[in-house]
């Protein structure tokens, strides 16, 4: 049984074919345009494959309420022509199976929990920094969902003491994806984050925010495990940093084990998107 799995960023857009074991056999990736261009490249993708069903993990904020008359819809994006778009529509409508949908960190969450990372735990949060940032979480083997999908790269938090960067969050300024995604770190620094090497400074102030951050994510939610990916926390660095922070802040209040084991890095090569998507289609 083939299985359709597509991940669909705000720059790029990835398809790929599996089975129900999570294997890729086939994916292609795509720049994100305009709806209709880039639905058309997915359609060629896809026509070279009989699909037995279609899972896909989307940029958001995406309307997941299944009671909702816009469920599946593109909401306020800052990518105008995606706005109120009708994604799982517009899929089901092309090709004719069933077709699951959720956000890609939740997505990501899933492949991880099944295949990855969290494969040994049952509950864990994925956490993307990169272009924005995201979170999702898995309980269980169920992503979780409440009136909307969770915002969690827009919580607010302490701003450190030696950084007097505004945030560039159109919406909240200096919430987390404000100070601490990828832009924010090129806009504050004048440089990309794997242009900056080993800067103390740099990365010690972008560790202060994810550590504030994971601390309140624990606290309200207890995950097992929390994964850290997406492009900024390819600087190695900032893992043994993030671990020292969180555990000072935390303070011994909350057991978390292990740091190493508590806070790690994705084990699925850049495929995590995907893989969820796949997962989330099988449903198992």
């Amino acid at each position: 049984m083939l299985i359709g799995g597509i991940e669909a960023g705000g720059t790029k857009i990835v398809c790929a074919v599996g089975d129900s074991t999570g294997e890729i056999k086939a994916k292609q990736s795509i720049s994100t345009r305009g709806p209709d261009e880039t639905l058309a490249e997915i359609k060629a993708f896809y026509s070279n494959y009989k699909l037995e069903t279609l899972g896909v993990g989307s940029f958001g904020p995406i309307d997941l309420d299944k009671n909702s008359d816009t469920y599946g819809m593109i909401l306020n994006t800052p990518k105008t022509a995606w706005k109120h778009f009708d994604l799982l529509g517009r899929l089901q409508q092309h090709f004719q199976i069933p077709v699951y949908i959720d956000t890609d960190v939740n997505v990501a969450c899933l492949a991880e929990y099944r295949h990855g990372a969290g494969r040994n735990v049952n509950s864990c949060l994925y956490i993307t920094v990169g272009t924005g940032i995201g979170a999702g979480l898995v309980q269980e083997g169920r992503t979780f969902q409440g009136r909307s999908h969770p915002e969690m790269g827009h919580i607010s938090i302490p701003q450190h003491p030696d950084d007097s960067f505004a945030g560039i969050c159109p919406y909240h300024g200096n919430c987390l994806e404000g100070m601490a995604s990828g832009p924010a770190i090129e806009k504050r620094h004048g440089r990309e984050g794997h242009l900056l090497g080993d800067d103390s400074n740099v990365w010690e102030i972008e560790a202060h925010y994810l550590a504030h951050a994971i601390v309140s994510y624990t606290l309200i939610l207890s995950p097992e495990r929390i994964i850290l990916g997406g492009g900024v926390m390819k600087q190695d660095v900032l893992f043994p940093l993030i671990r020292q922070k969180v555990s000072k802040l935390m303070n011994d209040y909350v057991y978390t084990g292990d740091m190493n084991e508590f806070i790690m890095a994705p084990e699925l090569d850049d495929e995590q998107g995907v893989k969820g998507a796949i997962a989330l289609a099988v449903g198992v």
